[in-house]
């Protein structure tokens, strides 16, 4: 069993809604994260799905301190990352990089390749030795696949892919031991996603990274992940490994969207039973008390509006030690898919 590197406890992200001009009031608040827990191991790819607006790019920018949580914990290798501040966050900082969703907006335009792959440098100069910063952006160049006698371009002279590239190779300088990537192949075309997820692999392997994926392409994250964590409405509703997920889904929102991923087989096609939710999503400031899915859930009874479904496996699951035994917020989770009535 491999060690935790990041343990994640009760994480919750609050935006306050406030009113008035002089005297401001808070009214409400934008339950954005809402007590989130996952654990990630050493070398390991954790990948977190969900719907857009679900909370997954806000955990992101809360595991590298880009958001300050509301409550909860974030530990890496035991240390509470969400109390420090000066040199120790700066200090923890080097072992958590990201790269973000956008490769035309992540990069200053104003900045050769060069300068933008060799900034953390200035902001960690232990990490390199001055005289020594030159060579090393250039390895970084070459290792993610870049011409290294490009480093004097600017940005808008490569394609999305090698600006993607460009933003791995920032990652990667200080030789982190996490990279959290947000969407990091949403912006790309088909052909390019399959290059820049292959880079990742080989760099993983290479480095001994570990990821925290975040998407919503539910096939990109089965190629990648090895656990994959289904985020609904601010919460994690269900978590296991990759093969647990996609072949024995427990939560009715999991079966949800993996009935809605597309199928190129015809066959298989016509003999897939797709489930269609009825009704939107609730607003992150007016959430549904109980399980947050019920408003569209088929299953859902009396017991769901009145008690909140904890994360864990499933009662009928837990003497089996089969797939079905993975951690479920559902009070009538079951292996069997169901399929709602028309």
């Amino acid at each position: 069993m491999a060690e935790p590197v990041l343990e994640v406890g009760g994480l919750v992200k609050h935006y306050p809604l406030t009113q008035g001009v002089l005297f401001k009031k808070q009214v409400g608040a934008v339950r954005a994260v809402d007590g989130v827990d996952f654990t990630l191991l050493k070398g390991e790819t954790l990948g977190i799905v969900g719907e857009s607006g679900c909370g997954k790019s806000t955990v992101a920018r809360m595991l590298v301190n880009l958001e300050r949580p509301t409550a909860g914990t974030i530990r890496y290798r035991g240390e509470d990352i969400t109390r420090l501040s000066g040199r120790a966050l700066k200090a923890v900082r080097r072992n958590i990089q990201m790269v973000f969703q956008d490769p035309y907006t992540s990069l200053n335009p104003r900045m050769t390749v060069g300068d933008i792959v060799g900034e953390p440098f200035e902001i960690h100069p232990e990490a390199a030795p001055k005289g020594d910063r030159r060579a090393r952006v250039r390895e970084l160049l070459e290792v993610v696949g870049l011409n290294p006698e490009h480093v004097n371009r600017y940005p808008h002279q490569f394609s999305g892919g090698q600006r993607q590239r460009i933003g791995i190779a920032r990652g990667l300088a200080l030789r982190p031991e996490i990279i959290v990537a947000d969407e990091p192949v949403s912006a790309l075309d088909v052909s390019v996603q399959a290059q820049v997820i292959n880079l990742m692999e080989r760099l993983q392997s290479e480095f001994g990274l570990a990821y925290v994926f975040i998407a919503h392409d539910l096939s990109i994250v089965r190629h990648i992940c090895d656990r994959v964590g289904v985020m609904y409405l601010g919460r994690i509703v269900e978590i296991g490994t990759e093969s647990e997920i996609y072949d024995h889904p427990t939560h009715p929102y999991t079966q949800a969207l993996l009935s809605a991923v597309p199928v190129p087989d015809p066959g298989a096609r016509e003999h897939r039973e797709r489930i269609i939710l009825s009704g939107d999503v609730p607003a992150p400031t007016n959430i549904p008390s109980g399980c947050r899915f019920r408003t569209r859930c088929w299953k859902a009874r009396e017991r769901c509006a009145l008690e909140v479904p904890p994360l864990a496996v499933p009662e009928e699951f837990r003497a089996s030690t089969g797939p079905a035994a993975h951690d479920s917020a559902c009070h009538f989770a079951e292996e069997k898919q169901v399929v709602p009535p028309e």
